[in-house]
């Protein structure tokens, strides 16, 4: 926050670091008739925001409530300020308005802007608010679920949460366009953004205004996203990257990385890298006898064990039945069942098994959640119907009830608008992206951490999601080629990892060494609970709570993915090496209108900061133009005498 929003407190201030202003396409401004300020610091927002594909904001108040906080960590007492409105994010170059995105920022007093880290939160879907990471994560509220028990039937408490990281960073909660309240500007509508690479380019240009407006260019950055949210920070990280603005680490929460690799989309296609997740629910559910022999094993030791079994025997014995018509080993159901649960005769006619199948079928007349398999309910619960994800459907009602009285009672944010926790974005959303019908984004993490030499990865899975399996993670980042740049956890939970009380600590202490560049690149082993042989309560039964000014739209079950799709093998070696190369390229000549000699200033009005910083490097014979072979040589250490 800048000295003059400090100073006057009875103003609110865009971006929590500038004075208020209103914003049109036009150039002109307004008197904010939409909303107004208090003197405790309050904003009264009465516009009329929509979630509809076609709606767009005429003109938006970059206005916000502006509140004063204290959290202790550690012992010590930290003061924040709380910035709860809009930032309109604009074109590269043009500077036109394209959307107005609400953000809930929160910043330590009296810290230097140039060493203050400060992270990026979001979450995915596609069309999903940021809610869960920031009343669920590492901000300074959360929301006590006990998950993955159901006792509370979706009555959260919202308490301190202990396992802030704000003493170690500012947080920027960020919604994207058609959630909570953010909204397209006229003449573009909700849908303009609902694409891979629309939305990514929504979000560089939100964070690059967030930066200029708050003077947080110096400050060590972060990105922090969830689910679809690891999709879009592939392709973040390289359009930032590429504009110059370099970040210290990405963090990919059960990322989803790669679309086009589902083994849903193919009857040929292997599941096997859900297979070590079976295994571990299996094992919680004191179903897995391969499990349960040994009393000192360790649930890391378990999973390598089961990583290597679906390397050495599951995965080539299943390419020998697919693709050489070779007979199913009689003794492999029974092994599977040994190792997963589940019958020998479910095993033998589900060779292949779907995340599906196995969680509502491990135990007989109930269904486990998807989002967090430790999740059980019975077939006849509410929970359950139609298939539905109870560990999902359990906590939507708990979150959408906090978020708007939130940000109502203590950051001071009154809207008059309906919160839209999930949009209908994921039926209308584009999901083409590098040629493909859906995403890969490992090609645009390994753009991005070629700019960017000191970038790193932590990716963060639970061993208990069926959404995105942590070895489905692992398995896609192995195609990156600099591990040194890469950690990886795992621990016990679900999707939303957080939300499992020893979980949250572990994963706050590594989070902590991570900010502290201390954290080891081998995780560290963690011992089964007594927990893990007995299933948790079931849910209590009858109708779940009402959800008061927010709203899911979303007619698509959580994690659709569109119906096109088609199966790809994941690129390797030096198919691998094209891709990276090739999505630089398209980078580099979208952003120069497909101009592939360009001088310096033409590079800097294409917003393509990262070449400008190391033009003479690149030109080296001075003949002041470079091209994009030029710059790609460059990236892969490739000089011109």
């Amino acid at each position: 926050m800048s000295v003059l929003c400090l100073l006057t407190a009875l103003v609110a201030c865009g971006g929590g670091g500038s004075p208020a202003s209103s914003t049109s396409n036009s150039g002109g401004s307004t008197t904010g008739s939409n909303g107004s300020n208090t003197a405790s610091g309050a904003y009264d927002d009465r516009t009329a925001y929509s979630a509809s594909p076609s709606a767009s904001l005429n003109f938006v108040d970059e206005n916000a409530a502006v509140t004063q906080h204290s959290i202790t960590l550690g012992g010590e007492s930290i003061p924040y300020t709380a910035t709860a409105g809009h930032l309109v994010a604009r074109a590269p170059g043009t500077g036109q308005a394209k959307a107005s995105f609400f953000y809930v920022a929160y910043t330590a007093n009296n810290k230097s802007a140039q060493t203050r880290p400060v992270t990026f939160f979001y979450n995915g879907g596609p069309g999903s608010d940021t809610v869960w990471l920031h009343l669920g994560s590492f901000g300074p509220k959360r929301l006590a679920t006990g998950m993955p028990s159901t006792a509370l039937n979706g009555q959260f408490a919202l308490v301190d949460n202990a396992e802030s990281l704000l003493n170690v960073s500012d947080l920027v909660f960020v919604n994207a366009i058609g959630t909570g309240y953010s909204q397209a500007i006229a003449p573009f509508s909700n849908s303009s953004f609902w694409s891979v690479d629309e939305d990514a380019a929504a979000f560089r240009d939100f964070i690059t205004r967030y930066l200029e407006v708050n003077k947080r260019q110096a400050s060590p950055k972060y990105l922090f996203g969830e689910s679809y949210g690891g999709t879009r920070t592939g392709v973040l990280s390289a359009l930032l990257e590429t504009a110059g603005v370099h970040f210290e680490a990405l963090i990919l929460q059960s990322p989803a990385l790669n679309y086009n690799d589902d083994c849903s989309l193919s009857a040929a296609a292997f599941c096997g890298v859900d297979f070590p997740s079976f295994a571990a629910i299996a094992a919680y559910f004191g179903l897995s006898p391969s499990a349960s022999i040994n009393s000192t094993l360790t649930l890391p030791n378990f999973m390598q064990q089961m990583r290597e079994f679906n390397a050495n025997t599951y995965g080539p014995t299943i390419y020998q039945v697919y693709y050489q018509n070779k007979a199913v080993p009689a003794e492999l159901p029974d092994v599977l069942a040994s190792h997963a649960g589940l019958s020998a005769a479910d095993w033998r006619t589900h060779l292949s098994m779907s995340p599906v199948y196995f969680r509502t079928n491990l135990k007989p007349g109930s269904t486990l959640g998807r989002l967090d398999a430790r999740v059980i309910v019975n077939n006849a619960s509410p929970l359950a119907a139609g298939g539905a994800d109870p560990s999902f459907d359990y906590i939507k009602a708990g979150f959408a009830n906090s978020i708007s009285a939130y940000l109502r009672n203590d950051l001071k944010y009154n809207a008059t608008a309906t919160y839209v926790v999930e949009s209908n974005a994921i039926s209308y959303w584009n999901f083409r992206h590098g040629g493909q019908q859906g995403p890969d984004v490992v090609p645009d993490l390994a753009a991005a951490m070629r700019i960017n030499p000191a970038l790193q990865i932590l990716n963060i899975n639970g061993y208990h999601d069926l959404a995105t399996t942590f070895h489905w993670s692992e398995m896609e980042l192995s195609r990156l080629t600099d591990r040194s740049r890469i950690f990886v956890r795992n621990y016990p939970g679900g999707h939303m990892t957080y939300l499992d009380d020893a979980t949250r600590l572990q994963q706050y202490k590594d989070l902590m060494a991570f900010y502290g560049k201390a954290l080891p690149i081998v995780q560290s082993s963690m011992m089964f609970t007594k927990a893990m042989g007995s299933a948790p309560p079931l849910a209590i039964e009858g109708p779940l709570p009402t959800i008061p000014a927010a709203q899911f739209l979303s007619k698509k079950p959580y994690g659709w993915r569109p119906q096109d799709l088609v199966y790809v093998a994941p690129t390797q070696g030096r198919a691998f090496e094209a891709e990276t190369n090739q999505r630089l390229r398209s980078l580099f000549l979208s952003a120069t209108h497909g101009q592939k000699q360009v001088t310096k200033q033409e590079l800097r009005a294409a917003g393509l900061h990262a070449v400008v910083e190391r033009f003479e490097e690149i030109d080296k014979g001075q003949r002041g133009t470079i091209d994009v072979d030029q710059w790609l040589n460059f990236l892969r250490g490739v000089r011109e005498p």
